[in-house]
């Protein structure tokens, strides 16, 4: 059975991908262009990219729109592109019984024949080499898997399932009712998927640009007790993980600034928990509430009322303790007096 997606792949035989090299090193690819003061150009944080994606960034914007439903982003074809070619629209792989991976995005003649638009106008003399047209391509070709993998009813999300099938072909996803396991193909299409996916997170976000600082405001009245930092046993950690304001219960307790609730309920130690994720990919938290006001997935503005201030959790007295984090869990935390002040507030 010929596996349906792009790849040279038939069920019990996996024919190597052409570029694992990029695919192993890419993790941790650091090729970034500009400083701090660059921002998201056509949804894509040029900061954080390779130079060479750079010229590119406006198509993976028309391609991404070309998918209802907002599941395939510019950050995403972004990162898939660079996975499959490292930017480059002149590569060629070696023949293969399957055919041959050409450009930027990677096609073979048959997919290619399928997919093909001449998007620039230019004739598309340059077939699956041409980088306007192949980033054209592979946005259609990914809508044509999500929408394949939102019918399908298989384990995991369906951009995950549509990469696992534009890398191995869409067989392969069939076969595992999933995207395959790290045994498969000595790990290339499960690799693949998760690199892609971590550098779409990355590219897709501010990081590294200046942050916004509309919106931002304290996140209670009240002055600050317990610092940052502060060492005691009373911690797990050996140290205290956020900030505590001194307010009595009942006092309201308000997002510090935009973003969408990733959790509202209880946290354990914490007691009743709010934690929000920012668009900078940073999370806040707002713990020992003794009501909470919003749900999971809400998006919330800076200073809108998200619960009351309490004594829940692992407290001796009502207060507010508040944490910035790089993750939305415990043990991520970083210094929120620092983080606020780059968003202009001062505590």
């Amino acid at each position: 059975m010929k596996a349906l997606g792009k790849g040279a792949v038939v069920l019990g035989t996996a024919v190597p991908a052409v570029f694992m090299g990029i695919v192993l090193a890419g993790a941790g690819a650091s090729d970034a262009s500009g400083g701090p003061a660059l921002t998201l150009a056509h949804g894509l944080n040029t900061a954080l990219m390779p130079k060479a994606g750079h010229a590119w960034t406006s198509w993976y914007t028309k391609s991404a729109k070309q998918c209802p439903g907002g599941k395939l982003t510019p950050a995403l074809l972004a990162a898939q592109g660079y996975q499959e070619s490292g930017f480059n629209p002149t590569i060629e792989g070696p023949p293969t019984d399957y055919g041959t991976a050409k450009g930027i995005a990677q096609f073979i003649d048959s997919t290619w024949a399928t997919y093909a638009q001449d998007a620039d106008g230019d004739g598309t003399a340059l077939g699956a080499k041409d980088p306007e047209d192949a980033i054209m391509a592979q946005g259609r070709y990914m809508c044509k898997l999500v929408k394949d993998a939102d019918k399908s009813g298989y384990n995991g999300d369906s951009v995950s399932l549509a990469l696992a099938g534009y890398n191995a072909g869409w067989g392969w996803v069939q076969h595992y009712r999933a995207v395959p396991p790290e045994s498969f193909a000595a790990g290339q299409t499960y690799h693949y998927v998760r690199i892609i996916t971590a550098n779409a997170k990355k590219w897709g976000s501010t990081a590294g640009a200046p942050l916004s600082t509309q919106g931002w405001t304290k996140p209670v009245d009240g002055p600050v007790g317990t610092p940052y930092r502060a060492a005691g046993a009373n911690w797990a950690s050996g140290y205290h993980t956020g900030v505590d304001f001194v307010v009595p219960l009942g006092r309201t307790v308000r997002a510090a600034g935009p973003g969408e609730v990733v959790k509202a309920g209880s946290g354990g130690y914490y007691g009743n928990e709010v934690v929000v994720r920012h668009d900078d990919g940073m999370y806040s938290q707002y713990a020992h509430l003794s009501s909470i006001s919003v749900s999971k997935g809400q998006k919330v503005e800076g200073g809108q009322a998200m619960g009351l201030s309490g004594a829940t959790g692992n407290v001796t007295g009502p207060h507010l303790h508040f944490e910035i984090r790089t993750g939305p869990a415990y043990g991520s935390d970083i210094s929120p007096v620092s983080y606020l002040r780059q968003r202009g507030v001062s505590l």
